[in-house]
């Protein structure tokens, strides 16, 4: 499951960095809507599936540190 989810990780983000090389070249109106909605919904993409394969959290009053520091 982490080798999957971090394979599409790489993929999302050699989308993103295709996308924006594309912004640099010269495109129509139309052709660069186009390319800015589909490197918003990539970076969507890549956000949602970082946080769910990269859960982060914070402890609350007692952490690890704080609870050795009181034993």
């Amino acid at each position: 499951m982490l080798d999957e989810n971090l394979a599409r990780i790489r993929a999302h983000r050699n989308n993103i960095h295709r996308y924006l090389r594309l912004l640099k070249t010269k495109l129509s109106e139309l052709e660069r809507q186009f390319i800015e909605r589909r490197l918003a919904e990539e970076r969507s993409a890549l956000e949602s599936l970082t946080a769910a394969t990269f859960p982060v959290s914070f402890g609350g009053a007692n952490t690890p540190a704080e609870m050795r520091a009181t034993q």
